[in-house]
């Protein structure tokens, strides 16, 4: 009898790894036979090509492909703006089909492109645009799961787009212990939780209430409310997102997503060579982190900042502290000297969105370069509707026409947002200047060249003296004390974002690579933030969070080290215009305004477009001093400013120790305690049923087989 439960039992454990071992034995052989039978993946390799020689056959269908791509990307585009300036179903369905159109159509010219020999053509020009129309990219996946993917990408930019946020109410929404109930917007189970109908969307509520309170708890809650509405969500999109980027990139022949985004850069060791120039740039940031610590120090004291510790993130007047330009007034220099934030002046003067956006436009042609097309002030959108949900995120859009040119801003009447404005139309003179180029050139040289040319020309724009001759600036001196508040004003916004920038897509690259699983997804970001920005949460965070996915370029799947290396290359612009320019003096007081030399010479680098190389747009910029990207410039514009925070810093921890960051406890509502407690037993009850019920039956399966076997003995 013993015997007989001894030898069932063993069975059925075995009948139990049995089961196991053959779903895991039939899970791979699925596996593999679906990556052996789906229909429509295309394995296309790097650069693949053909055995037709025939040149002159080639350069034809390089025409071809020229006129016909004009053709179908100005549909998706207008597709795509009708959905982002309207966000409704109708609206993403039709888009969505236009995108799988244009899917469509790079699969075809793909195929039609790989049948030449075109690496062996004599015509560098014709080599370079076959180099780009031979890697397919998301288009190498299978029908399916192109829809998938794109239907994925919708997905999370609408949960961020529409995310709101219930209204900060610490009178009526607070639990027994004095803590915030911060629950309250998601339940309301009984008298101590108020429920509310989220109604703050992130612009421009958020992103004012972020800039302008002063309250620690209102800002946490705002903090974690948001990534609670537009993080938190997508998580498990993202991950099944990643996993088919991965997918495309190999059938192109990348190890991964990462790979493929760095090949946007045509160089090798370009990872190797942002961590350099990060390194180049940390002990300058590392000064100002120190600076502005102390000053929040003073405001906040050491119970909500530490002292030698991490700065909470949600006190840096930024939704996502990638920028400190909104803690400016408690951190100024020299409180009572001229400041550039002229945020004041544009409202008392009356400036409308419209108005902002013609200063900008004022600035470029003051270089000799090209006004807005008509076109681009009836059809932007430049003001927030009030009628329909739109995205918000400010864009430049280049109809593929030469002739459609577009903004989508909301635009406030701020400083902050005069600065966008230079840059987004700087995106729009790009499209301008090399709208003449085929259109598989008509791109930056490379990505971080798109972002740095607006950037560029705000750094003459926001210099005192080109203030005052705007009129937005009262008298100006040329005092040390001047100086050094502009410089930290604009420190505050260029040096603050280095370190945000590059960990954003170090963070991605390790996702995408599998560095970085599902099971540490938010830890590494954190690890990130705090090692690297020396930025800690406000309260707890855990892997049921997703808190990249509340910063736009995550969910839009926008690759974002571009940013850093425009915040380098835009300085090395600025040193060499400022050349051009004539200017002689410190470089942060340079202003290029009305200088057509300097006009001409940004020309020259912008018109060549993707035709060359970035290596060689940066060798014609500088008259071939240097082809590399260089911190040079940037460090000479804040040296001043470094020298001042180094004797500021005098007695303060450069740097931060991680084990000091004030991490404050979120108090639950003994509702919510109680309901996660019951659904925690519920769902141990219900998992150990399974178990019994799946021994049982593996179980008798083991003792019928057993008894079957003895008889037959």
């Amino acid at each position: 009898m013993v015997a007989s439960r001894v030898v069932g039992v063993v069975m059925g454990v075995a009948c139990v790894v049995a089961g196991v071992v053959l779903a895991v034995v039939m899970l791979v052989l699925f596996s593999n036979n679906k990556k052996e039978t789906e229909e429509g993946g295309i394995m296309s390799g790097r650069q693949k090509q053909g055995t037709n020689t025939n040149e002159a056959e080639a350069i034809d269908f390089l025409g071809r492909y020229d006129r016909e791509a004009g053709q179908m990307c100005n549909k998706f585009m207008e597709a795509s703006w009708n959905y982002n300036t309207n966000v409704t179903d109708f609206n993403k369905r039709v888009m969505l089909q236009q995108q799988m159109i244009w899917s469509d159509f790079h699969r075809t010219k793909w195929n039609e492109a790989t049948n030449f020999a075109w690496k062996n053509f004599t015509t560098p020009t014709v080599r370079r645009m076959f180099s780009f129309l031979t890697v397919l990219g998301k288009a190498a996946l299978p029908r399916d799961k192109l829809k998938e993917l794109t239907g994925l990408l919708q997905e999370m930019k609408t949960t961020y787009s529409v995310a709101k946020i219930c209204r900060y109410d610490a009178r009526l929404r607070r639990l027994p212990s004095g803590d915030y109930d911060y629950d309250a917007e998601f339940e309301a189970d009984d008298d101590n939780q108020i429920g509310c109908i989220p109604t703050l969307p992130l612009e421009p509520h958020l992103t004012q209430m972020m800039a302008n309170s002063r309250d620690p708890d209102e800002l946490r809650y705002l903090w974690r409310a948001w990534r609670e509405a537009a993080g938190k969500p997508i998580r498990q999109k993202y991950l099944r997102f990643v996993e088919l980027s991965n997918e495309a990139a190999r059938l192109n022949g990348f190890s991964d997503a990462g790979e493929y985004w760095r090949s946007d850069y045509e160089i090798d060791g370009f990872r190797e060579e942002v961590e350099e120039l990060w390194q180049k740039l940390s002990p300058l940031y590392q000064q100002l982190h120190a600076y502005v610590r102390a000053k929040l120090v003073e405001k906040y004291g050491e119970e909500v900042v530490p002292r030698r510790g991490p700065i909470p993130a949600h006190l840096l007047g930024n939704m996502w502290a990638q920028t400190w330009t909104n803690v400016l007034d408690i951190t100024i220099p020299y409180p009572g000297r001229t400041s550039v934030d002229v945020t004041n002046a544009l409202r008392i003067q009356g400036y409308s969105p419209l108005a902002m956006f013609r200063l900008a436009e004022e600035f470029f042609t003051s270089l000799g370069l090209e006004p807005m097309p008509q076109t681009f002030w009836q059809r932007s959108m430049i003001q927030k509707p009030t009628d329909r949900e739109v995205v918000c995120h400010a864009s430049a859009w280049d109809f593929c026409n030469g002739r459609d040119y577009r903004i989508k801003q909301c635009t406030e009447v701020t400083m902050e947002h005069l600065v966008t404005t230079h840059h987004e139309m700087g995106h729009i003179q790009y499209d301008l200047l090399y709208r003449n180029q085929p259109f598989i050139f008509r791109d930056g040289a490379n990505p971080g060249f798109h972002e740095a040319v607006g950037d560029v020309l705000a750094l003459s724009a926001s210099t005192p003296r080109h203030l005052q001759s705007v009129g937005l600036l009262g008298n100006v001196d040329d005092s040390y004390e001047t100086d050094i508040n502009f410089l930290f004003a604009m420190a505050l916004d260029k040096i603050a974002f280095l370190p945000f920038g590059y960990l954003m897509d170090q963070w991605r690259w390790e996702v995408f690579s599998g560095d970085t699983t599902s099971s540490n997804l938010n830890n590494r970001w954190w690890e990130l933030r705090l090692g690297v920005q020396g930025v800690s949460p406000p309260v707890p965070r855990t892997e049921e969070d997703f808190d990249p996915g509340a910063k736009f370029h995550v969910p839009a799947n926008v690759p974002y080290v571009r940013y850093f290396v425009s915040f380098v290359v835009q300085f090395q612009f600025h040193a060499e215009l400022c050349k051009a320019a004539g200017h002689e003096g410190p470089l942060h007081r340079c202003d290029i305004y009305r200088s057509v030399k300097a006009g001409r010479l940004l020309r020259n680098v912008l018109s060549l477009g993707k035709s060359r190389p970035w290596t060689e747009a940066l060798s014609v910029l500088t008259s071939g001093r240097t082809n590399k990207l260089d911190v040079e410039p940037i460090l000479e514009y804040f040296g001043p400013l470094r020298t001042w925070l180094e004797s500021q810093n005098r007695g303060e921890l450069i740097g931060w120790r991680e084990n000091e960051a004030i991490v404050l406890q979120v108090t639950r509502s003994n509702a919510s305690l109680i309901t996660g407690a019951v659904l925690a037993v519920i769902a141990l009850v219900l998992l150990v049923a399974l178990v019994i019920i799946a021994f049982r039956r593996c179980r008798r399966g083991g003792n019928k087989n057993f008894n079957t076997a003895s008889q037959g003995s």
